[in-house]
């Protein structure tokens, strides 16, 4: 189970207004249960983890199996939510190097959809141009941009070199139940497909097919994940006393800080396969929290290394954030420092030692030097980097969402700023429908 530690808090803010919290947090949870806040009908994350089948993980495990069998690589094509998920953790239960490696376990997993780069997509078909691949396009409308045009590049190259046949077994679907171009796509060509349900946004679709899917696709234990998820939905239950509660403590404290001029949220790791984490957990609260003009920013940093590049802004810049800091408690593997005869680089006094206690040292000296500077400090401690924790760290991410979101008094599940670039782009681009925009648009420029 994950632990949260706000004492490195308290030297900025009180604990007493951090508790005075508890009755608008119990609020929240309430208007959560009861779907009555703002955005209730994308509330079915809530209690996602505790109502997945044993049929529906057995599905997407043998859809999984087609795939790992008939593929030397696998094409997640999705954008956001789409995909952030999936591949935070993928990426961090993935062997840094097993890409490299001649032997495989399964197939390579790779990401298309989620930008406009011409160069990236040319070198992905290039790269796919003699491989066994297969496509998980997961699209609700199957209408968005860049997932789209991905999707009719591969799509032709999977048919072209494997067949019209085989493209149909290894090219699956996530999209809507009834409607949109992908789910018409799906059934017209006899796509496997599975339903993104209607009452889960993007950013909180990680434990439904959207990254289920492509995590079990690339070897990892999905029944373990959706466990670990289902355990920390019930410690962040709405019955849980509000001080046992870690999502209630998380969303209290980061709005007492916010409220307090900290404007700016760092998630730390130090662990480097943590780094997709970050990436979701920024969409996750950029997107849920930044309306109305309020909301505090979602940035992150990968230390050690970040310590070298954003550590001088970070101990002596503007005094507008916090730190959120992910600590892995025990590594996977075992790896000493040597001693060495001439001692040039003077470290023969971390001889013996393992690699991960010099690591710890370096957050736990980091994050004393980083509190002295000026920098509010909280700590989520995971146990390992293993699929239960993975799923508890999203679940506790997504519930304090849902409750921090309604402290701030925003709708913690829509998206409205989204939309602004998509108008000016497709006026741009002269898309049927956009005439009048596109007349403004040139007066504009």
């Amino acid at each position: 189970m994950i632990s949260l530690n706000i004492e490195k808090t308290l030297g900025f803010i009180s604990k007493e207004n951090v508790f005075a919290y508890e009755a608008q947090v119990k609020a929240a949870q309430e208007a959560l249960e009861n779907g009555t806040g703002k955005g209730n009908d994308f509330l079915g994350w809530l209690h996602l983890p505790s109502s997945i089948t044993k049929e529906h993980l057995a599905d997407l495990k043998a859809t999984a199996q087609v795939l790992r069998e008939n593929c030397e690589a696998v094409v997640v094509a999705g954008i956001g939510g789409s995909y952030l998920g999936a591949r935070a953790v993928i990426e961090a239960l993935s062997n840094s190097f097993a890409w490299l490696q001649d032997k495989k376990s399964g197939p390579v997993i790779l990401y298309a959809g989620h930008n406009i780069g011409e160069d990236y997509l040319y070198e992905l078909t290039e790269y796919l141009k003699d491989k066994k691949f297969g496509v998980i396009n997961i699209s609700k409308s199957g209408t968005t941009t860049e997932t789209a045009l991905a999707f009719r590049l591969l799509k032709k190259q999977c048919e072209d070199q494997r067949g019209k046949e085989m493209a149909k077994k290894v090219i699956v679907a996530v999209t809507d139940a009834k409607k949109g171009a992908a789910r018409v796509t799906a059934d017209n060509e006899g796509y496997k497909s599975f339903i993104i349900p209607d009452n889960v946004g993007g950013r909180f679709s990680v434990l439904t097919p959207v990254g289920l899917l492509p995590i079990v696709v690339a070897g990892f234990d999905i029944e373990k994940l959706v466990a670990g998820a289902a355990a920390m939905e019930k410690a962040c239950g709405k019955d849980v006393p509000f001080a046992e509660n870690p999502a209630a403590i998380y969303a209290a404290t980061r709005n007492e800080l916010y409220k307090n001029g900290k404007k700016i949220e760092i998630l730390v790791n130090f662990n480097p396969k943590l780094h997709y984490v970050s990436e979701w957990w920024k969409q996750l609260y950029g997107e849920s929290e930044g309306k109305e003009n309020k909301g505090i920013f979602p940035a992150s940093v990968d230390f050690s290394t970040d310590l070298h590049s954003m550590g001088q802004w970070i101990q002596e810049g503007e005094r507008t954030i916090y730190e959120t800091v992910i600590s892995v408690e025990k590594t996977q593997y075992s790896l000493q420092v040597l001693s060495d005869e001439a001692n040039l680089d003077g470290l023969n006094f971390l001889a013996g030692k393992h690699v991960d206690e010099v690591n710890k040292m370096a957050e736990l000296g980091t994050q004393l030097a980083h509190v002295d500077g000026g920098v509010p400090n909280m700590r989520i401690v995971i146990p390992a980097l293993n699929e239960e924790s993975l799923g508890g760290l999203l679940y506790f991410f997504e519930k304090a969402c849902g409750i921090s979101g309604y402290l701030l008094g925003v709708n913690p599940f829509n998206q409205p700023g989204v939309e602004a670039y998509k108008k000016n782009m497709f006026a741009l681009l002269n898309k049927p429908g956009y005439e009048e925009e596109s007349k403004a648009i040139q007066a504009r420029l």
